[in-house]
């Protein structure tokens, strides 16, 4: 494999903690040990607060094995599972792996997992349990809301979203305006966020649905989601949110918010991924999309998955529980964390202050400089985060919620999202700063770019964007 040429499975084996390296006498790749590739020996973390000590903080994974320490701040992204998580999983890999439809006594076993874990998080959210049904993720939960809501109201022709949607909304709002549906984008302003008054001058009495995520994945804004469902209701639309990064960083409870569907997903919050979650109100019955069985409540057939909607029960009992701890513990971080990246030249957060974003995100861009290239050094250093680019697609297709903020090309390529979690350390934070300085440093180094030209079409006068 050549670095060079597959640049992305390399940073792949990063995420799942393999480091990769070439060695510089034969050009080949080989993987690092503990202390290699820019991290020193040793654990880089700090004392473990009491409520997080199930957590194995050094050189080994949750199997005992060992591997190379590294610097995880790619939360946003998918989270480790928790410990507790994956104890509440293995019986029902192995012992209690009935058919929860089965009506034999271990089917009843595995019936009663099933509606204990929707009990769990149905409660956690202000539901009612019949209020949840189970997903393979916050996408197809995004997908039955949306598609759903348009065969059940078939009347109505019009959906509103906004530009900072994820990619499983704006894609199904893509399907529907091939079908015939008038779609209406909700810009924003610089920080991200939605205005109420351009959701009531734009809906009318054809909008069956408006969707509006809740917390965004890339720079964190948190919408008022309870404003938003207001004005949809008073056209009787429906109101759906991607709660996916919002739930377990923050207090939710649909009755309060005034939400008639909610997605989220497992592994947004240390449970397991493969999982998901729907919240749909009783005032609300979208159509089913597949045909088969009629388990959850008739709006998805399919066996569910036993062990893992068990695993995310316990997962969302564990981020309720912990909140105001992990909440006390991220918060500081992500402030010094904002603080140390904007002593680093031509740089600016991208999205809200960090008081009011999303705990844990912080997505920062160094001009002059490509994020993957940034994110390239990092990975070598031990270090993972996400960048501004859609590297996922094979294109160089800059963030679609950075653009909609109003960064130019060149500012989103070089954006890079950090994203923090209830396992992640000051020492962690003070070792990022100084690697991404170094990085930064080193690839303006090798850049054409001038900043001096640049600075009044691209340069920031501030760390922090206006709204």
């Amino acid at each position: 494999m050549d670095w060079n040429t597959s640049p992305k499975r390399c940073v792949k084996r990063t995420a799942s903690s393999r480091v990769w390296y070439i060695r510089k006498s034969t050009g080949s790749i080989v993987r690092t040990t503990a202390g290699a590739a820019g991290v020193s020996g040793g654990s880089i973390n700090a004392t473990v607060p009491a409520w997080n000590k199930a957590v194995p903080r050094s050189g080994s994974n949750l199997f005992g094995n060992k591997r190379k320490t590294m610097i995880y701040f790619d939360n946003n992204d998918t989270t480790p599972l928790h410990p507790e998580a994956l104890e509440a999983m293995l019986p029902y890999f192995k012992d209690k792996f009935a058919n929860p439809a089965s009506l034999h006594s271990l089917g009843l076993e595995t019936e009663s997992a099933l509606d204990e874990a929707r009990g769990k998080i149905s409660g956690a959210i202000g539901a009612d349990a019949r209020e949840l049904i189970f997903t393979s993720g916050a996408t197809e939960a995004n997908n039955i809301a949306i598609f759903g809501a348009a065969r059940a109201r078939p009347s109505r022709k019009h959906l509103i979203i906004s530009t900072v949607e994820h990619a499983s909304v704006l894609n199904v709002a893509r399907r529907l305006e091939d079908d015939g549906y008038r779609v209406t984008r909700l810009p924003v302003d610089g920080q991200g966020y939605v205005d109420p008054a351009l959701l009531r001058d734009t809906i009318d009495d054809d909008t069956f649905m408006v969707s509006i995520v809740h917390a965004n994945h890339e720079i964190g804004v948190i919408q008022d989601i309870r404003k938003l469902a207001e004005i949809a209701h008073e056209k009787d639309a429906w109101f759906h949110t991607d709660a996916a990064q919002a739930l377990g960083k923050m207090p939710f409870n649909v009755a309060e918010l005034g939400v008639d569907l909610a997605s989220f997903n497992g592994h947004k919050l240390h449970g397991p991924k493969g999982v998901g979650g729907l919240y749909v109100s009783r005032r609300t019955r979208p159509k089913r999309l597949m045909e088969g069985a009629p388990q959850e409540f008739d709006l998805r057939p399919g066996t569910e998955n036993v062990p893992a909607i068990v695993g995310f029960g316990r997962a969302v009992e564990i981020a309720v529980r912990d909140l105001p701890d992990v909440t006390a513990h991220v918060k500081p971080l992500m402030k010094r964390l904002a603080e140390g990246l904007a002593r680093i030249p031509h740089s600016h957060l991208n999205g809200p202050p960090p008081e009011e974003r999303l705990l844990g995100n912080v997505n920062v861009t160094f001009l002059y400089i490509e994020g993957e290239a940034i994110l390239m050094h990092l990975s070598n250093r031990g270090i993972c985060v996400s960048s501004g680019s859609a590297c996922s697609s094979k294109s160089l297709t800059p963030s679609t919620v950075l653009t909609a903020i109003g960064l130019l090309h060149e500012e989103a390529h070089g954006a890079i999202r950090f994203s923090l979690s209830r396992f992640n350390s000051s020492d962690e934070v003070e070792t990022v700063i100084s690697k991404v300085g170094e990085v930064v440093d080193l690839l303006r180094s090798m850049t054409a770019f001038v900043p001096e030209l640049h600075s009044e079409r691209m340069g920031a006068k501030s760390f922090y964007r206006k709204r």
